[in-house]
């Protein structure tokens, strides 16, 4: 595993992808693994603010996804125990004004790398359709989109869990899913004590 970590923290394979969006930037990437971890957070990719910190999560949506999951920051951060693995590893660099999408040649090159020295892993939480779409591939599964997904979340539970973007920018979808909070937050709180604990 620190070989192979060293092998992703020097990773240039979109240098020059980065160097020609607007933010013009260095890859860094960003993620936090280890052969311990029971938990997996499988997210989208590195924000701005991520990628200035060096640290995922470190933005309002690392504050709703904590408060989703009920962990404090100590929890979230122990490596040892909830691994952070985003679809691309790097921020992927603004194009009007917009978040590009992760670069696939980053899952293609390193996931199943990772994945295969991470073997105590019992549950995986799928942030957003980029990890939905890699992760359940092997699923028979016929939902289209986000929202069908992470409505047919009894589908995968108890060993995956399916999330919407826990982005401010989600805020209306949450107010017109109440059951996300009322039915899934609970049995996804509880699970990961279960994990956690057991």
């Amino acid at each position: 595993m620190d070989a192979l970590l060293s092998e992703i923290r020097t990773c240039t394979l979109c240098a020059d992808r980065f160097a020609s969006t607007e933010t013009a930037h260095e890859p860094r990437p960003v993620l936090r693994i280890s052969e311990s971890a029971r938990i997996l957070v499988a997210g989208q990719a590195p924000g701005m603010k991520v990628h200035l910190s060096g640290k995922p999560f470190t933005d309002p949506s690392g504050d709703r996804l904590r408060d989703w999951m009920q962990v404090d920051e100590a929890t979230f951060y122990d490596a040892s125990r909830i691994g952070i693995l985003p679809m691309g590893f790097c921020f992927p660099g603004y194009r009007k004004g917009s978040d590009l999408p992760p670069p696939a040649i980053c899952a293609k090159t390193w996931r199943k790398r990772v994945l295969g020295h991470m073997p105590q892993i019992q549950l995986t939480l799928l942030i957003g359709g980029y990890a939905q779409k890699w992760h359940l591939s092997g699923f028979d599964h016929p939902k289209r989109n986000v929202s069908d997904t992470v409505a047919h979340w009894r589908d995968y539970a108890p060993g995956v869990i399916p999330l919407p973007h826990p982005s401010w920018r989600n805020t209306a979808w949450l107010k017109r899913n109440p059951w996300f909070e009322a039915e899934l937050l609970p049995v996804l709180r509880t699970r990961i004590q279960e994990v956690l604990n057991g």
